[in-house]
């Protein structure tokens, strides 16, 4: 009895898997982006920082993609950030706080390395950071879709 149901639960996996091969890009419209600049900001975290996208199309490809996130006072988000005036001697807010900015180009490098922003996963510690790189990239990449016109 056991063997007969490992046997059916088998075969099910298997016949999904082949389904899933088969229907490979099923239901996925294929989208084309025109070549050039694109750059797009997220909109404000509840401090006030925000972040902005700059995504090189090169040949309908994501070529190339840098990510910055800046204070509210706009001032860059670099390795100093954590350590302002009210945190010294914190060094957990400090890691934190690096942790967000490194962030920034592990997320800018995946974007660029799988070509869909719907494969750049959260790094656990940088979520709104990645809430606000999708959603910068996200609209940079609307924008290249949109100067690329209609797909015939």
């Amino acid at each position: 009895m056991y063997r007969k149901v490992l046997v059916k639960v088998g075969c099910m996996a298997a016949a999904v898997a082949v389904a899933a091969w088969w229907c490979g890009g099923c239901g996925r419209q294929s989208v084309s982006y025109a070549d050039g600049e694109y750059t797009a900001q997220s909109s404000p975290d509840d401090r006030g920082g925000y972040g902005v996208i700059t995504l090189t199309i090169t040949q309908g490809r994501i070529s190339a993609c840098r990510y910055e996130t800046f204070k509210k006072d706009g001032t860059l988000k670099d390795e100093s950030y954590g350590k302002e005036p009210g945190h010294e001697g914190q060094e957990n807010f400090y890691r934190k706080a690096q942790k967000a900015v490194e962030s920034m180009k592990v997320y800018a490098r995946k974007l660029v390395e799988v070509q869909d922003l719907d494969r750049v996963d959260a790094i656990s510690g940088a979520t709104i950071s990645h809430d606000q790189f999708t959603e910068a990239a996200a609209q940079a990449l609307e924008a290249a879709a949109a100067a690329a016109g209609p797909k015939h």
